[in-house]
């Protein structure tokens, strides 16, 4: 790995620690580099602020994780997975999402999740003509409903299962497969 990604795992660990003790707000560079044992110097060499860190978190471990290798098979799966890391670094991501600038990583994870409801579509309405825009109504609107359901998660304090979640979600998008496959689906839109 190469040393400045170490660098800015180092600084990324440092910051999740101190975060588990301050909210966002009220933490500052140097709380991070103290923590670190490095100098702010080093922390501005690798990122702009921390809110930059903080996007450089989650889109390395929530994004590029549920993106990467992403098929129609196992986005459900792969699902599961970011919400046992969520769950699993709990106070972290509370903080997280419930800063003025969780607003940005939400917009992350509904990017991506349209990209994969986009690819579903695609899977379950083949040989149906579809226009690109009732298929981009279709994958935003489903989008809206999963990471709407994982923001709600999170912010209600984790209380169902990361198991019970996905399986809730994978109700929501199943029931699009059941309407999409229906002989009548390219009449309804």
């Amino acid at each position: 790995m190469a040393e400045s990604v170490l660098t800015k795992k180092v600084i990324a660990d440092g910051f999740k620690a101190v975060m588990e003790k301050k909210s966002f707000e009220k933490i500052t560079i140097t709380d991070i580099t103290d923590y670190c044992g490095l100098n702010r110097q080093t922390f501005y060499y690798h990122f702009q602020d921390k809110y930059d860190l903080l996007n450089w978190i989650l889109y390395n471990e929530i994004i590029v994780p549920f993106t990467e290798g992403l098929t129609i098979d196992n986005w459900n799966d792969k699902l599961l997975d970011i919400l046992y890391a969520i769950r699993d670094n709990a106070k972290f991501y509370s903080n997280a999402f419930n800063t003025a600038h969780g607003d940005e990583f939400r917009q992350f994870l509904f990017n991506a999740v349209t990209d994969v409801m986009s690819d579903v579509i695609d899977h379950f309405t083949d040989g149906y003509a579809i226009n690109d825009d009732d298929k981009q109504f279709i994958a935003e609107f489903l989008s809206y409903g999963v990471s709407g359901s994982v923001t709600k998660w999170v912010r209600t304090g984790m209380k169902h299962s990361p198991e019970a979640t996905a399986k809730f979600i994978r109700e929501l998008v199943d029931g699009f497969k059941s309407f999409a496959s229906s002989s009548d689906f390219p009449n309804r839109l």
